[in-house]
């Protein structure tokens, strides 16, 4: 099956992120634009928790990922061990994105 080469934001958001094994690390919470680029700097992956409650959310360079089939997964080359191991944040304290070595940490980590 061709992957799309395009495909709306909210096509994507809540869709499983899952590692080649096909063990599911968590879901795309959100996609965090660059407004004076227009790239993508990063996908915030959500893992754990409860209806929202408790889970724990990770910047992943959108680099690190790749869309499978027809949109239905997003894949993460990373163990559910790497991820628990991964630098995190909850809903309440995002990330300071301007931060370019914030940025550049996620990109090392995850490739």
């Amino acid at each position: 099956m061709d992957t799309p080469r395009q495909l709306s934001a909210g096509t994507l958001i809540g869709d499983a992120i899952v590692n080649p094994a096909g063990e599911k690390l968590g879901d795309l919470k959100d996609i965090v634009f660059d407004t004076a680029t227009g790239e993508i700097v990063y996908a915030v992956l959500a893992s754990g928790g409860v209806l929202g409650m408790g889970e724990k959310l990770f910047a992943v360079p959108w680099s690190a990922l790749r869309i499978q089939g027809d949109g239905d997964n997003l894949v993460l080359d990373a163990s559910p061990d790497r991820l628990k191991s991964a630098d995190g944040f909850d809903k309440d304290h995002w990330p300071n994105a301007p931060d370019a070595g914030f940025v550049e940490r996620g990109r090392t980590y995850y490739s």
